[in-house]
């Protein structure tokens, strides 16, 4: 897994080479490995290198064989051997063993088109030196990140955006609008970033700069599902899932440097060990973290499935002091705000995983695939409580629901209740941001300093989910949901978190479920192949149930996450008293100290459970004390 970065100059600038070290400096933890450059008098790439296939020879950028063509790319393409063959067959000439020089000849024979061609966690940029043109392209799913920048010195492209931020050209201006965002989604949607004037390519997507102009290409989607019932069902469909899953583990174990697994002891990780038990038997080694809270630990379960196994097995006991350490640190991580407290463990057992393999295998994609979170299952509730009589559900139900006791479990009653009670009322697609974000639009508004809250006023900050719903090819309304959470909270928050917490320990992670050819199987599978009732993941269980240990299909849904609830009332207590002050806030001139000091003593003194939206706001001062002294625009607030 890499890094990479690059300028395109605009104009008659000239390309300074040195900036173009400093960007890649910036993200070497990314390569460590080795470091690339290629420059001409029109553009610059630049790699930095994790070695992990072809260790010798596969350094980039590379180049074709009369050096026209260059590619930069971070990632790894997995169905690249067949290519390669392929490629050789029509009369392309080799130089290495990388799949990387894949990537060169196919844009020779198929020109753009060949990004429909490969299997990959990918983001990359090649550049036409006959055509002058450059394409920036990202994977079907996301898997890896790129960020760019147009501005009228240059074009300035990066797998993170402090290395944008050492160009020159490109400013350090704060988009408020995508500020508000934050607050309502805990991420900021794609194809915006928190500072103006830099965008991220989406998932599945191409862009072109020739001759001055910029296209952007959608080459990639979630297809349809099938209108009727599958033509195959029962065990043949279950035999497909299997073997298709079988061979994207299978794919994903290329490697020439030691490969691992994380474990968390739910039915997708544990999906992925009973696969590549069975690809690479006896060789299996899988890592896994544990908590002092029972609430909130998993070691039972994963213990249990590396006996089943015969894994090899690590594993390590984390305290709060283990997480409150690196806190101060995440900021340096991510160079946007994320609200997702599940970077922390997931940070530790990435660098706990680094020193003993440098790649690992992990279970991402299944719950947005296949209706793993409680909210599809909230959603279908949602349905029955709006039959209700109105005057139950106002007089009665609703003000229980308000009046239960405050607790601070993982999985209290009163927490889950009050969210529901919370989003009942919105639009599906609303209602779904809601459940998983932080606040609702009106609550992000009143928390934003009451100039900034006026400018937004009008800003629908549920734009992009209303337009993935309307996009969304699902005929139903689970369906079309899991098409929304795919876009956005699997591709900005999910993958996101994986990306930067791993690539910070120098760890590559490949995602089994996110292959496309499995996302687009399970995708054209009716809903109710998914959802059945209130049974999450249906099919997916009943598939890996004859390769699994009994009970894993039937455990219930358990996040990755930490007790940020009795952590904020303890340990991280000083900490927010500091950064969310009203000294501080009026200062920063962001938030509303007001608002944000209700949110702090209603949580302090046991009357509301806040956890979701003070460690949103916590999350955002730790972003602003390293990258959020920058000028802020009213006029991004679009």
């Amino acid at each position: 897994m890499c890094g990479i970065a690059g300028i395109l100059r605009g104009g008659n600038g000239r390309l300074d080479r040195t900036i173009l070290q400093n960007m890649i400096e910036l993200i070497r933890y990314r390569g460590p490995d080795a470091a690339g450059f290629y420059t001409d008098k029109h553009v610059g790439l630049a790699h930095a290198r994790l070695s992990i296939i072809d260790l010798g020879g596969g350094h980039q950028p590379m180049h074709n064989e009369d050096k026209s063509i260059w590619v930069t790319y971070n990632g790894e393409i997995f169905n690249y051997v067949e290519l390669r063959e392929e490629l050789i067959g029509k009369g392309h000439r080799f130089s290495t063993q990388s799949d990387t020089e894949v990537l060169v000849h196919l844009y020779e024979e198929e020109g753009e088109d060949f990004v429909t061609r490969i299997n990959a966690m990918a983001a990359l940029a090649l550049w036409d030196a006959k055509r002058r043109r450059l394409l920036l392209a990202r994977d079907r799913l996301g898997k890896k990140p790129l960020h760019y920048a147009l501005t009228s010195e240059a074009l300035v492209f990066g797998s993170e955006i402090k290395a944008l931020l050492r160009h020159p050209s490109v400013q350090h201006e704060l988009d408020v609008g995508s500020l508000a965002r934050y607050l309502v989604h805990e991420y900021v949607p794609a194809p915006r970033t928190i500072f103006a004037g830099i965008s991220k390519v989406e998932p599945g997507e191409l862009i072109v700069f020739e001759e001055g102009n910029l296209r952007c290409r959608k080459y990639w989607d979630v297809p349809e599902p099938d209108r009727e019932e599958p033509l195959i069902s029962g065990p043949a469909l279950e035999e497909r899932i299997r073997e298709t899953l079988l061979d994207s583990v299978r794919r994903r174990l290329m490697s020439d440097v030691p490969l691992g697994v994380f474990l968390s002891g739910g039915i997708d990780s544990t999906s992925v060990v009973a696969c590549m038990s069975r690809a690479a038997p006896g060789s299996v080694r899988t890592f896994s973290v544990a908590f002092e809270d029972p609430s909130f630990d998993e070691s039972i379960h994963f213990r249990n499935v590396a006996r089943y196994f015969g894994t090899k097995h690590e594993e390590r006991s984390l305290s709060p002091d283990d997480c409150l350490e690196i806190l101060p640190r995440l900021s340096a991580m991510i160079d946007e705000p994320l609200g997702d407290a599940s970077i922390l463990p997931t940070y530790l057992l990435a660098r706990f995983t680094r020193e003993h393999v440098t790649v690992a295998l992990g279970g991402e994609g299944g719950d947005e695939l296949l209706a793993g979170y409680p909210t599809y299952q909230a959603h279908r509730i949602a349905g029955w409580y709006a039959k209700l009589p109105g005057p139950l559900r106002r007089g009665v139900l609703e003000p229980m629901v308000r009046r239960l006791p405050v607790s601070t479990s993982n999985i209290s009653l009163d927490f889950k209740a009050k969210r529901f009670i919370a989003g009942v009322g919105h639009l599906p697609e609303i209602r779904n941001q809601i459940w998983l974000g932080s606040f609702s639009g009106e609550e992000a508004l009143s928390l934003l300093h009451p100039d900034l809250g006026r400018a937004l006023a009008s800003e629908d900050l549920f734009d992009v989910a209303r337009r993935h719903m309307k996009r969304a090819p699902a005929p139903d309304l689970i369906g079309r949901l899991l098409y929304v959470d795919l876009k956005m909270y699997l591709q900005d928050s999910i993958l996101v978190k994986v990306d930067r917490a791993s690539m910070a320990c120098s760890l590559e992670v490949r995602a089994p479920l996110l292959d496309y050819r499995f996302v687009e199987l399970i995708a054209r599978l009716p809903t109710t192949w998914k959802l059945r009732g209130m049974t999450t993941k249906y099919i997916l269980k009943q598939a890996m149930k004859p390769w699994l240990p009994p009970r894993i299909a039937t455990r219930a849904k358990k996040g990755f996450g930490i007790p940020v609830a009795d952590w904020l009332r303890g340990p991280l207590r000083p900490l927010m008293l500091d950064l969310l002050s009203p000294d501080r806030l009026r200062r920063q001139g962001l938030l509303n100290p007001t608002a944000v000091g209700s949110l702090v003593r209603g949580h302090l003194e046991g009357t509301r459970d806040n956890r979701k939206q003070l460690w949103t706001l916590l999350m955002l001062q730790l972003w602003e004390e390293s990258w959020g002294r920058v000028r802020r625009s009213e006029a991004h607030v679009a």
